[in-house]
């Protein structure tokens, strides 16, 4: 069966979203134990999306990180910069 696209968590979600999915695994482990085979699986469906907004959310995490482009500072562009035409009184631009 196809999954379907999980919405966008927000970063500030991520704690909670962990704390989902460690008591999914929690709820896994108690349905194997008791042989709740159906629960199981609805449990797994829900830790995949669980798993799912986390690696989205560390994905997003990775890309926003600042990237150094070298670009150089102003005043080392200012030093290269061309000299400016004599400013005299009466001279037609």
């Amino acid at each position: 069966m196809p999954t379907l696209p999980t919405p966008l968590a927000s970063p500030e979600q991520r704690d909670r979203i962990v704390e989902i999915r460690d008591n999914l695994e929690a709820r896994i482990a108690e349905a194997e134990r008791e042989g709740s085979l159906g629960e199981i699986e609805g449990l797994r469906v829900s830790l995949a999306g669980a798993e799912d907004k986390l690696a989205q959310l560390d994905e997003r995490a990775r890309r926003a990180t600042t990237i150094n482009l070298g670009m150089p500072a102003f005043s080392g562009i200012a030093d290269r910069a061309a000299p400016l035409p004599d400013a005299r009184p009466g001279a037609l631009s």
